[in-house]
């Protein structure tokens, strides 16, 4: 393929915003497309083979008309933007940008940033029980706090009940004083902070003082019918199955559900199965119930965060492959030693 170079025309006060604190962001793009990127004035000069020209200008004009529209131009915008021109999903960012499920208290919009999330938020708008299943930084629980404030401000519902099992993360607390509230909120903590950056501290107080929020362990929910509620379940993945069925069957009339958890980070007893897996595997052809499965893709923290996230991924599936070689090496010992006998 011959080189080519177009020129494109970014206006002057958007240049700062899209091209990134000492350049990173053009950087970025030009290492990833491998082009060259000379900005002359508000002329920005595109130098290289002639498809990923183009890829770089699409990219320039999908993060110009974000800037246009008021947003901040983060690394993480950068990246999701070359990864869908690498999946030639063309202008679905723009799409993204447009889904504003509500603003927070500093006046901030909140809304998917990827393609993953998008099919998330829609699932929860139109199916009554939905599992978000992904690795950590993929927006399952603060998008599900959105959506549940979302309805409860447009009483769609009349409460939010929030609730995660009690289960220490890989080490032992011992004794924790005071009373119960001081027990549990060390675990429903994200939670919390979730609901104070999208509702506000003393909004969350009233209503919570009202009965309206109800934040507390899943031990809690047994024995209750929860009607008109947006009911979220999170850190799903340390659940046993009796307590999902358990769960999973409180559900009452005019209510929704989220599920959120992540299989890599189960901190369930060694042996034990997960309430999650089990859950996915049994509902998964039941209609009014939708299972979301996100990926490292879908990570919108730190790019690092996402490069840790694909570099386990990848450690899990060579354990896992290391696991199966040495199992069928053993069944064929096993069969061999059979017919010998």
């Amino acid at each position: 393929m011959s080189l080519t170079e177009i020129i494109a025309n970014v206006p002057t006060e958007h240049l700062g915003n899209i091209f990134g604190q000492f350049d990173k962001n053009l950087k970025l793009i030009e290492r990833t497309l491998n082009v060259s990127i000379v900005l002359r004035d508000d002329r920005v000069k595109i130098s290289g083979e002639e498809a990923d020209v183009k890829s770089a200008s699409d990219v320039l004009n999908e993060l110009l008309e974000l800037s246009v529209r008021g947003n901040t131009i983060t690394e993480q915008n950068v990246i999701y933007a070359l990864s869908l021109k690498e999946q030639i999903k063309k202008h679905e960012m723009l799409t993204l940008d447009d889904d504003v499920i509500c603003h927070t208290i500093q006046g901030k919009p909140v809304k998917p940033k990827t393609l993953g999330q998008k099919k998330y938020v829609d699932a929860i708008r139109n199916d009554m029980i939905v599992f978000g299943i992904g690795p950590a930084g993929t927006g399952k629980t603060y998008l599900a706090m959105a959506m549940a404030i979302t309805a409860f401000q447009r009483e769609e519902v009349s409460r939010i009940i929030l609730t995660r099992p009690a289960i220490e993360a890989g080490e032992k607390l011992g004794f924790l004083p005071g009373d119960l509230q001081s027990k549990i909120d060390p675990y429903l903590r994200p939670l919390y902070d979730a609901l104070y950056q999208i509702m506000g501290a003393d909004n969350f107080q009233r209503n919570m003082e009202k009965g309206l929020i109800e934040v507390a362990p899943l031990a809690y929910m047994r024995g209750r019918t929860l009607d008109n509620a947006f009911i979220i379940l999170d850190e799903a993945q340390n659940t046993t199955p009796a307590q999902m069925k358990m769960f999973l069957t409180r559900i009452g009339f005019g209510s929704k559900a989220v599920i959120t958890g992540d299989q890599t980070q189960k901190d369930l007893p060694s042996g034990q199965t997960s309430g999650l897996d089990v859950a996915t595997t049994v509902l998964k052809n039941i209609d009014d119930i939708s299972i979301c499965n996100l990926t490292g893709a879908d990570v919108v923290r730190h790019p690092l965060v996402q490069k840790i996230v694909t570099a386990y991924e990848d450690y899990e599936k060579k354990q896992e492959k290391k696991k199966s070689k040495v199992t069928n090496t053993k069944k064929k010992r096993n069969s061999l030693n059979d017919r010998r006998k």
